[in-house]
């Protein structure tokens, strides 16, 4: 398996010295935010439902300095161009700014909320992959959220912090994305996955102690990168509101489990039996039944029978994969292999169209089942996967 990667805290050091010598003075401080794997729940944020993700140890560190002239000057270790140079005050929304879009959409969503934030001198480094569906632009958001909070002294909560920075990322950079990222990246503790209620931003903290049950989960990257911002992703989030309008509700969060079967009828009543009232039946039946999962599996986790939620994931991926149709041939063929290799259950985890899955395995067997996922890519051309143990993390803070 992949080696861990390094964490915030050892990190924090060589950023700050990277920092120093793009800029020519010392950042005034160094900010975390981490990446996340969603355990269960996916595409009910935007719902208004029920989601469980979990801070990985993969995070995004920014060496930040306030800049009181306007002047925003953007930095990455991780992509080619040097620094970004631009001015607060002339932010414009989707002009393709590539990755220096994402903590400028902060900037721009902190001033349109009426917070006199200027600029900043930003460094950044992340060992969150891109591309992964492992969050990597949230914690890009979230990290320079909580920087400019801490800097321009706002006084924002963290679920005020997510907003922001979900608010940049729909807006600004035009992906039409749920809070579930931001609020992981924000609000996760270690040892714990988040309860997170998509409606009111309401959080329950749910110990999550795998190893006391000899148990690990593993994330798989399948190398197959995604882009939410194809029109996909918001194809799919407007057959939920169609269904939702249809049924008249406000989100589909509002369609009780117990009464899916008849929603399905009405759906078919009201809109027919054409492919697109289709699509939204599937839609409508994978968001419903997806909350729900969420709910069995934080009931498994309070009874201490972490095993089962297994079969849970494994269900999960298979109305990702028919319902919702946002998986891919990489994706299925890791649910395969680590099933017919010992796991308890896996499934894609994100946006889909690639990235990654987790899998929930006994500890002893960790290892075997992520040899079988690389044997069964090999075998079918595929390029080898990056396999590590996802950890509940600590959420953003800074260092």
């Amino acid at each position: 398996m992949t080696a861990p990667a390094p964490a915030a805290e050892e990190s924090a050091a060589a950023v700050a010295a990277e920092f120093t010598a793009l800029y020519g003075y010392e950042p005034t401080g160094i900010w975390a935010a981490p990446g996340r794997v969603n355990l269960i729940g996916e595409y009910t944020d935007f719902n208004e439902g029920f989601v469980l993700p979990l801070a990985l140890p993969r995070t995004v560190v920014a060496a930040v300095a306030r800049r009181d002239d306007g002047v925003l000057r953007l930095h990455s270790a991780d992509a080619a161009g040097g620094v970004v140079e631009l001015t607060a005050h002339s932010l414009t929304p989707l002009s393709d700014g590539g990755w220096a879009a994402y903590p400028a959409g902060v900037v721009w969503a902190l001033r349109e909320a009426g917070h006199a934030v200027g600029g900043a001198d930003v460094h950044l480094r992340s060992t969150v992959p891109a591309g992964a569906g492992l969050s990597s632009s949230a914690a890009l958001e979230v990290a320079t959220a909580l920087a400019l909070n801490d800097l321009y002294e706002l006084g924002l909560s963290r679920p005020e912090l997510a907003l922001v920075a979900q608010r940049a990322e729909n807006d600004f950079v035009g992906v039409p994305c749920g809070v579930m990222d931001q609020m992981a990246s924000a609000a996760c503790e270690a040892g714990h996955v988040l309860h997170l209620d998509c409606r009111d931003l309401s959080v329950r903290q749910v110990p999550l102690d795998l190893s006391a049950h000899g148990l690990c989960l593993l994330v798989v990257d399948t190398r197959v990168e995604h882009e939410l911002g194809d029109g996909a992703y918001a194809e799919r989030r407007a057959g939920c509101e169609a269904g939702a309008r249809a049924l008249g509700v406000s989100h589909l969060r509002d369609v009780p489990f117990a009464e899916l079967r008849s929603a399905l009828g009405r759906l078919r009543d009201e809109l027919g039996e054409g492919p697109d009232a289709e699509k939204v039946r599937r839609y409508v039946r994978h968001v419903v039944s997806d909350d729900h999962r969420v709910e069995r599996v934080i009931s498994l986790l309070d009874a201490g029978d972490v095993r089962a939620a297994g079969d849970v994931l494994t269900e999960g991926h298979v109305s990702l994969r028919d319902d919702l149709r946002i998986s891919c041939p990489e994706l299925d063929l890791v649910v395969e292999a680590a099933r017919a290799g010992g796991a308890l259950g896996a499934r894609m985890t994100g946006g889909g169209f690639g990235g990654s899955a987790v899998v929930l395995v006994e500890a002893a067997g960790a290892e075997g089942v992520a040899e079988a996922v690389r044997e069964a890519f090999a075998a079918a051309g595929f390029a080898e996967p990056r396999v590590f143990v996802a950890e509940a993390s600590a959420g953003a803070r800074r260092l």
